[in-house]
């Protein structure tokens, strides 16, 4: 059982930049694939971006990449998501999300991963 906790969320300017944080406990943690997901309102959950298990590689959302960069320190079960060029449209209630044996291939499937957190509120607005 893993129990994850994002932080870091609040409002911002277009151009802004946010960082998120999402704190694991509970399982080995260099073990899991943590994913990050956001939802707008009256929107599908979307990939943003992963954090693959033994692995230092992230991968992206085609509407992140070159602006997001997603880090993790095992040694504190601690996952980063750095948010810069912030756009009004990146605006959402951002997820991490956890699982330990996805495949590559599903690593942007929100069903495929077992373990969620509350979320955290990003407002991006001028």
């Amino acid at each position: 059982q893993v129990t994850l906790t994002e932080s870091g969320g609040g409002f911002v300017q277009p151009g802004g930049s946010l960082r998120l944080s999402c704190a694991a406990s509970g399982g080995t943690f260099r073990g899991y694939t943590i994913g990050w997901f956001r939802q707008g309102p009256g929107k599908e959950r979307e990939f943003v971006a992963a954090a693959i298990r033994y692995n230092s590689n992230g991968v992206y959302g085609d509407s992140v990449k070159g602006r997001f960069t997603i880090s993790r320190d095992n040694s504190n079960n601690m996952v980063y998501l750095q948010m810069n060029n912030l756009k009004p449209d990146d605006s959402a209630i951002y997820y991490c999300a956890a699982d330990r044996s996805i495949i590559y291939g599903q690593i942007g499937v929100p069903s495929q991963y077992d373990y969620w957190g509350q979320g955290t509120l990003v407002t991006v607005s001028s």
